[in-house]
């Protein structure tokens, strides 16, 4: 089955070449564009995409605002935020909104439909460039709570795109275990979504870099589970 993907971005340019790059793969089919945020909330209710391609940057409705709306209102609904230029604010603020990727809008078209797949199959896919500017957000931070030795392992099992099947079975525990940790995880480093616990950890120095490395890096990429 197709992924159908909803394209929001104003610049025509811009949604041409999202377009032709999408098109180039048989398993990805365009369901609707759009060149607001506004509209990009409507017709995500209105068509039920698997992801929409998000410009954070567009009129009468920004792509923040709207991946908020469609993450409260459609769950299911998986967001990739774009952008022409990386802004640590920008990543966050789209992160903190529900978005499950973030890619630059220069991105090569295998990335693009790499970022695309993961995100419809719930694995979170996100530039190197965008890790860079989280982990720049460590200033005036403060440590969390300590993680248990147990959690420190499930959260670099989270770093390694690792999914809950993957790592109970692992560990040889339950899943419903490893989401106990996971919830855990969250309530103790103040964070939302994995994409947020690792990049937490990162930055706070809870979390080696180079457990990002073993099998999630592509050329300037970055891929983690959701």
């Amino acid at each position: 089955m197709a992924v159908h993907v909803l394209i929001a971005e104003d610049h025509a340019v811009v949604r041409q070449g999202l377009r032709d790059f999408l098109s180039l793969d048989g398993d990805i089919a365009v369901a609707g564009e759009t060149t607001n945020g506004r509209e990009a909330v409507r017709l995500a209710r209105e068509l039920s995409p698997d992801v929409v391609l998000m410009d954070l940057m567009m009129p009468v409705m920004d792509g923040i605002e709207a991946t908020e709306r469609i993450r409260r209102e459609l769950p299911e609904v998986r967001v990739v935020a774009l952008t022409g230029a990386l802004d640590g604010a920008a990543v966050m603020a789209a992160i903190r909104a529900g978005a499950t990727g973030f890619l630059l809008k220069n991105a090569e078209a295998d990335e693009l439909r790499h970022a695309v797949k993961a995100a419809a199959a719930g694995r979170t896919y996100v530039s190197s460039g965008a890790v860079a500017r989280l982990v720049d957000q460590a200033a005036g931070e403060t440590r969390p709570e300590r993680l248990t030795e147990r959690e420190s392992e499930v959260l670099v099992m989270l770093a390694r795109g690792k999914a809950n099947k993957e790592i109970a079975r692992e560990l040889r525990i339950g899943q419903q275990t490893v989401k106990t940790y996971v919830s855990h995880i969250f309530d103790k480093l103040g964070v939302h979504s994995r994409t947020q616990a690792v990049a937490h950890a990162l930055r706070l120095g809870l979390l080696p870099s180079g457990e990002l490395a073993s099998g999630l890096v592509t050329t300037d990429e970055y891929r983690w589970s959701a």
